[in-house]
């Protein structure tokens, strides 16, 4: 799947509890929480007591994290 498809297929606002399941159990929301203490991840906001990615942020955060072997 291209990253492109991703800004069709992910929904705007995506909860961090979601993003395993969105994403194929790529990364837990427990990794996304200890990057996040770290000040690192990708960029979200807070909505009440949730924990929400941006869908272009997330993606954007996915396309950085690609390494060539």
């Amino acid at each position: 799947m291209k990253f492109s498809e991703l800004l069709h297929e992910l929904p705007p606002l995506i909860p961090r509890c979601q993003v395993p399941k969105l994403l194929g159990g790529l990364y837990s929301a427990k990794y996304l929480a200890n990057l996040a203490s770290l000040g690192e991840g990708p960029p979200f906001i807070r909505i009440g007591r949730k924990i929400v990615y941006l869908r272009e942020g997330l993606i954007a955060w996915l396309e950085s994290r690609i390494t060539a072997n």
